[in-house]
């Protein structure tokens, strides 16, 4: 192939890569598999019903970006999908990018104020969406000022993309593009005030497929794929999408919300070999073994993403299942998980260390290397990180730095170069003089056998002083709050520095978080 390929050379570490010239993504990631002699082979399963081969997909994304052209989306326009994880996803996300077409994921649980600002913001041609969010949709484009050219349903009465792709050509010429061009957006998920548009190219998924996929999870094509994460965020695209497409691999996916229940149906029933979860699905996973046994037999790895997985967690699940989780940190911005822990290297409470084509380093506030040991602020550099946020020069100039990421996250390193979470930037507490990691409270919280889930924030006391104040999620919601509080206090005591203990305990039915699972601290404070 010569036009829109890419070259490896697996004898580098990390992998090299070198791109054509003229390199539109889609031909890598789809009509490849045609010409490697997979297009009988099964690459998506549907929970609810249905499979799709390679070849089916590749054409489904032909039709599907003609259909985009036809309603008068050009090139370099965007188009918002406000999709359920189906093959339809697919066939919008690849259809747009070799139509030339900047497709724009958006989070399916936004309401519709959510949806007209980046309606507004993203000034898109185009907007796509399932019919489960009809209601918070059309209420958005009542409301914005922005109307884009045309609105499309996935299926339904009336007009929709089901409809219309077997009335256009399944012949698709890939756009001209290069691998530094824009290709996709995605918005980051807003752990501490309104989302913003990284702007992502074409070879970034190649570089997360080749460094995170291949070279530190291992995924190969003979892997059946399984994210409880959603397509509409970056670790659930990577997961569900990108990873298993790039090797020939397959995928399963969940239209509905993940649940242990559920969760556990499909991989007793598909049988997949990677499971991707976040801490918050593995800790309900964890209290439903202890109900019930299931067969998790099929899984050859398990991956945590999101938020920093506790030991604990860790811990229990091997015990449980037999089975380690992979531990990372990723973000919307670097578009997957940079600094991870793997199958012959890793640490409990650890997100490991560097993946393979990624530098980390941790400054202080004078943008000076920390010593190991001291915390400070995460500055990641790799190939897949976003050019830039769509029109927010400000917090472009602040977050990308001289090719630089600051990712917003405080962390330390120790002298064997593993990385541990302290927390978001804003949420380090200052308890004493001394800086202290909430995560690292949140940790031991939920060590105890009554904890499903914990939090801990800043609250000033009577002396205007700064002290931890835990929110936390009773396993059982009928403990008393008191004898609770009094239990979890000298549990602290005993396992942390004594000025780290939580002067205060709010008993809560669930904490406030992001799609991707992060914990949303800033409104607890």
């Amino acid at each position: 192939m010569r036009d829109h390929s890419v070259s490896i050379d697996r004898s580098t570490t990390p992998a090299g890569l070198a791109f054509a010239p003229t390199f539109n993504v889609a031909v890598s990631f789809i009509d490849r598999h045609l010409a490697e002699g997979r297009g009988d082979k099964v690459v998506i399963q549907a929970a609810d019903g249905g499979t799709v081969t390679y070849a089916a997909l590749a054409e489904n994304v032909n039709r599907t970006g003609n259909v985009l052209t036809g309603l008068g989306i050009g090139r370099g326009d965007r188009v918002l999908l406000i999709v359920k994880d189906c093959p339809e996803f697919y066939y919008l996300f690849w259809g747009a990018i070799k139509a030339g077409i900047v497709p724009v994921p958006l989070n399916t649980l936004l309401r519709a104020r959510d949806y007209c600002s980046m309606i507004e913001d993203s000034g898109c041609a185009g907007l796509v969406y399932s019919p489960e969010y009809a209601g918070e949709v059309e209420a958005a484009l009542t409301q914005a000022d922005h109307q884009p050219k045309a609105t499309l349903r996935i299926d339904g009465e009336g007009e929709s993309l089901r409809a219309r792709l077997p009335q256009v050509s399944a012949d698709l010429a890939p756009a001209p593009a290069k691998a530094e061009d824009d290709c996709f957006w995605l918005y980051s998920s807003g752990t501490t005030g309104a989302p913003k548009g990284a702007v992502h190219a074409h070879r970034d998924m190649v570089v997360i497929s080749e460094y995170y996929g291949r070279s530190t999870l291992g995924i190969r094509e003979s892997d059946v794929s399984f994210s409880a994460a959603k397509l509409f965020f970056a670790y659930g695209l990577g997961n569900a999408m990108v990873l298993p497409l790039w090797v020939g691999a397959s995928t399963v996916l969940l239209a509905g919300p993940p649940n242990p229940q559920s969760t556990f149906d499909v991989i007793e029933r598909y049988k997949p070999t990677l499971f991707f979860g976040v801490p918050t699905l593995y800790a309900a996973q964890l209290r439903a073994l202890d109900q019930e046994s299931r067969d998790l037999s099929s899984l050859r790895a398990c991956v945590s993403a999101g938020e920093a997985l506790p030991g604990d967690i860790l811990r229990r699940w091997k015990a449980q299942t037999g089975r380690l989780i992979f531990d990372g940190i990723g973000s919307t911005e670097a578009l997957h998980i940079f600094i991870s822990n793997r199958a012959d290297d890793y640490r409990p409470g650890c997100s490991g260390r560097p993946v393979a084509g990624y530098d980390a380093v941790i400054l202080d506030d004078a943008g000076k290397e920390v010593p190991v040991g001291d915390s400070g602020h995460l500055m990641i550099r790799g190939a897949s990180t976003a050019k830039y946020y769509w029109n927010k020069p400000d917090k472009t100039a602040e977050t990308m730095v001289d090719g630089w990421l600051n990712t917003g996250d405080t962390y330390y390193r120790d002298k064997d170069g593993y990385f541990y979470y302290c927390g978001r930037n804003d949420d380090m507490l200052k308890v004493g003089g001394i800086w202290c990691s909430p995560f690292e409270i949140e940790a031991k919280l939920i060590e105890h056998p009554k904890v499903l889930e914990a939090a801990v924030v800043g609250r000033v006391d009577d002396d205007d002083l700064v002290k931890p104040a835990a929110f936390v999620v009773p396993i059982d919601p009928k403990d008393s709050a008191d004898a609770m509080s009094d239990e979890l206090r000298q549990h602290c005591k005993s396992g942390l520095a004594k000025y780290k203990y939580p002067r205060w305990f709010t008993f809560v039915e669930q904490l406030p978080k992001t799609a991707t699972g992060k914990i949303q601290r800033y409104k607890l404070r």
